[in-house]
């Protein structure tokens, strides 16, 4: 009887726990047998292992084989735990050192040829390695992904074999060296694109800077999915550690990736089709939905009315606590998704209700139930409210030379953060209770004027905590220390449209 022990990683949330991949060699009728709690893939990678060992000319134990993927409790999903399974394999067979392995950890999908393939979820993988500070060899295809947590040390591979001549000290693998990329957002957009609109630019630059959640109504063809898609480019630069949970999310939902542009804020445009499961995650084995693609991005969702009620009602925790939390009769799975949330709607079913001309021919109960569709407690959780207007005849023609572009705004709303920061660690919009009460105190005048507002459009607790918090932002905005009366003003222009 032989035993071997190998260090690989299996998948939970957007984490890498640990898994100890253990193969038992005793006598007996041949017989191969993978427990843990494998999903199906896990379960075929028997043949896989079978096959490329022997394609490899190395020999497969004709005995009975126990594979034990340890912890016992937790799933095991996908082709990750193939090269982990037939190293156990050859060293309970003494015919690699199992001693060699200890410093390792080892992932990768094993074609029938024994050529490594890529996984899904190599960043996760790749940052938990690190700080269990052990080695990570995993498939080639994956080496400029798991490169990015600093200070791993990283050995990709193309085939088993090279693999074992590696462990068996024959022929080393060199480290893989990340290759360092400049982090210059090259979004192909800018703000000064959009002609006209300086209300809906001034909303959007405060929403950039206190990441607040903004609603656009108006017609069709007013440059509402114009601002949205520009908001990223006036955005701040993403710190490092945002970037790297940012591309973990990604990583897991098996997106593809890219060294060039992986600091790059995510903008996330679902259609209005989109199911709830689409939107806020699941499946089985769960993956991530549309708010955490978009976690440290944007999401836009353009003709809010459109979307079935059941899917945006569900937007109405994440928007509050920042994670998405997917609860099932087999397990419970949790997401980040502190997404800026930003999005538009027509005033009525053809668009034109808000036109000064007379093109809209829908009734008033019609305008109801359109503008119905949307309840009011989601309504109540966006923090601004504005119209675009249909620009004037000869705005588009005419070239705005005044038009400021995105860099230019983006340094002020960079400025904005990093007061917020120093403030209280957070950005405005996520400033809870007691820290509205601490850092967005108001004089006795203001006080007055907000307690009128309130009555005036029936204000809710919740919309006096958001207007506090919008009105912070644009005093950051102007650099100044206190709530003016007239960022108050300025922040209750942006609730009314919510009545």
């Amino acid at each position: 009887m032989s035993l071997a022990i190998v260090y690989s990683r299996g998948s939970r949330d957007i984490h890498a726990p640990s898994v100890t991949v253990e193969a038992h060699l005793s006598g007996g009728l041949p017989r191969f047998n993978v427990v843990g709690l494998p999903e199906t893939a896990v379960k075929e990678s028997k043949e896989r292992v079978r096959s490329a060992l022997m394609s490899t000319h190395f020999q497969f134990p004709a005995i009975r084989i126990t594979v034990n993927l340890a912890p016992a409790d937790l799933p095991k999903y996908g082709g990750r735990f193939d090269l982990p399974i037939a190293l156990s394999i050859l060293a309970a067979s003494k015919q690699i050192p199992s001693n060699a392995l200890t410093e390792y950890e080892f992932v990768g999908e094993l074609a029938l040829s024994g050529e490594l393939r890529p996984i899904h979820g190599a960043l996760p993988i790749a940052i938990a390695t690190r700080d269990a500070n052990r080695t990570l060899i995993l498939p080639e295809a994956n080496a400029q992904e798991a490169s990015l947590p600093k200070g791993l040390k990283l050995i990709p591979a193309k085939h088993l074999l090279e693999v074992c001549a590696h462990i068996l000290n024959k022929k080393p693998l060199p480290a893989y060296t990340r290759i360092e990329t400049q982090n210059n957002q090259p979004y192909p957009l800018d703000l000064a694109d959009v002609r006209g609109q300086p209300h809906a630019k001034r909303a959007l630059e405060i929403a950039a800077a206190g990441q607040h959640s903004l609603l656009m109504t108006g017609s069709p063809g007013t440059g509402k999915t114009m601002l949205a898609s520009r908001l990223p480019t006036i955005l701040p630069l993403m710190t490092e550690r945002e970037a790297l949970q940012s591309a973990a999310i990604l990583s897991i939902a098996g997106k593809p990736f890219n060294n060039e542009y992986w600091q790059t804020r995510s903008f996330r445009a679902p259609h209005h089709t989109a199911s709830s499961v689409a939107l806020v995650g699941g499946g089985s084995p769960p993956k991530p939905g549309e708010i955490s693609l978009a976690h440290h991005g944007v999401l836009f969702l353009d003709e809010l009315p459109e979307f079935n009620r059941t899917v945006l009602e569900a937007l109405r925790e994440p928007l509050e606590s920042g994670h998405i939390t997917i609860s099932r009769a087999s397990y419970q799975t949790q997401f980040p998704a502190e997404f800026q949330f930003i999005c538009a709607m027509n005033p009525c079913p053809c668009g034109y209700a808000a036109d000064a001309s007379d093109r809209c021919q829908c009734s008033q109960e019609q305008i109801r139930r359109y503008q119905g569709r949307i309840s009011g407690p989601l309504l109540d959780r966006l923090d601004m409210h504005i119209t675009v207007p249909a620009l004037p005849k000869g705005a588009i023609s005419k070239q705005d030379i005044q038009a400021e572009n995105s860099e230019s705004v983006r340094k002020r709303v960079t400025h904005a953060r990093r007061i917020q920061q120093e403030r209280s660690k957070k950005p405005n919009a996520a400033l809870l209770g007691k820290e509205v009460e601490r850092y967005c105190m108001i004089t006795e005048e203001s006080h007055k004027a907000l307690e009128t507002a309130m009555e005036q459009f029936n204000l809710s607790a919740r919309a006096y905590h958001r207007i506090l918090k919008v009105a912070r932002t644009i005093a950051d905005l102007a650099g100044e220390k206190d709530i003016r009366i007239s960022h108050l003003n300025e922040a209750l222009s942006y609730r009314k449209l919510a009545q």
